[in-house]
């Protein structure tokens, strides 16, 4: 009972290759938000303002750059 009690604790070690793809999935989503930024403010807001998908993008790069450094 112990065994199985540690074998679920163990933690998955995420990957280098994983984390590289990750950032640039994660840079690519902020690209993709500030295009919807743009679409914003030309006059046709897509599920939010352009100024939320900004701040949406600036949170995606961050998080790609960090795991980009990490990788």
């Amino acid at each position: 009972m112990m065994e199985k009690r540690e074998e679920r604790r163990v933690v998955r070690k995420v990957k280098k290759r994983d984390l590289k793809t990750l950032s640039q999935v994660l840079i690519g989503g902020a690209v993709i938000s500030v295009l919807l930024a743009g679409i914003g403010y030309l006059g046709t807001d897509i599920w939010l303002a352009s100024t939320q998908w900004l701040l949406v993008a600036a949170v995606l790069a961050l998080f790609g750059i960090y795991t980009k450094l990490n990788s």
